[in-house]
């Protein structure tokens, strides 16, 4: 328990610094009146596209895990997934969204710890592998510095990284192989559903030019968030918003500013796992 405690201090503290360093950078009286032109339209649209992606992610989370012969009905595994996000954002003190659900479904049913891991690990990766992917895209659609003469390798890049993962797979977790490509597909849609959010908050907060690259920091600093140094991603995201903006020649409180709009949306939809908190989601299952 005190090594759990440590470790979430840790966290809270590095998110902390890292808030503080990027608003030393960027005064948050230079991004709020970004944020106070945002037209409530798109943010509307951009909180849907969000909640569509999260559906999507609860979908191929349950498609591992019948797999590994956990049956459970889209809505329970939709409720559990929404607690999962609450305690990931709100009560990171050593129980984590990721650790809670693999919890639930060893108390549920009877199956393998290593299967469940298993499950939850290829879930993340999943999707980190689509992130790289639509990153290597949009970076081989602009002109990055330094890259212009190694763009062919940013085609080269997520074939040889879907190919890796594949064999990962057939080498490691071969009971989930046949979802392979099932996941693949959930995880694409994941991600574009939330570069459509992005591109709503683009909208909303009237950005009409390089939204490319904005969209291309976003992905990279959902890659850098899952690094587990920080509450949730915060504070890692905002700094990867910041130093983005940098390298491409952007405006670096409309970076940031994007990146907050995102963390509020992420927040109030997690915060709707508070209900399931305090009620805990029965568990129901249906047949194969």
């Amino acid at each position: 328990m005190a090594r759990k405690q440590l470790i979430t201090l840790l966290k809270v503290l590095v998110s902390g610094g890292l808030l503080y360093f990027v608003f030393t950078k960027i005064p948050l009286a230079d991004i709020v009146p970004v944020l106070r032109k945002a037209k409530p339209f798109y943010l509307l649209f951009a909180l849907l596209f969000f909640i569509v992606s999260k559906v999507v992610a609860a979908a191929r989370l349950n498609c591992y895990f019948r797999q590994i012969d956990i049956f459970l009905t889209q809505k329970s595994n939709l409720k559990l997934y929404l607690l999962g996000m609450f305690y990931n954002l709100f009560l990171p003190g050593g129980i984590g969204g990721d650790a809670y659900k693999g919890y639930v479904i060893k108390q549920r049913f009877e199956t393998a710890t290593k299967k469940v891991v298993a499950v939850l690990l290829l879930d993340r990766l999943s999707g980190l592998l689509l992130l790289l992917v639509y990153a290597c895209l949009l970076a081989f659609a602009m002109d990055i510095p330094y890259l212009t003469d190694f763009k062919w390798a940013l085609l080269l890049l997520p074939l040889l990284a879907v190919l890796v993962f594949w064999g990962l797979n057939k080498r490691f977790f071969k009971s989930t192989l046949p979802v392979f490509w099932p996941s693949f597909g959930f995880s694409a849609l994941v991600q574009l559903a939330q570069l459509f959010a992005v591109y709503c908050i683009l909208k909303a907060l009237a950005i009409s030019i390089h939204g490319v690259a904005y969209m291309f920091i976003f992905l990279i600093s959902s890659i850098v968030s899952v690094i587990p140094l920080t509450i949730g991603g915060i504070g890692s995201r905002e700094l990867t918003f910041l130093y983005g903006a940098d390298f491409l020649g952007l405006q670096e409180d409309t970076s940031v500013a994007i990146s907050l709009v995102f963390f509020l949306i992420t927040a109030f939809v997690s915060l709707f796992g508070l209900v399931y908190h305090f009620k805990k989601p029965e568990l129901e299952v249906k047949g194969k």
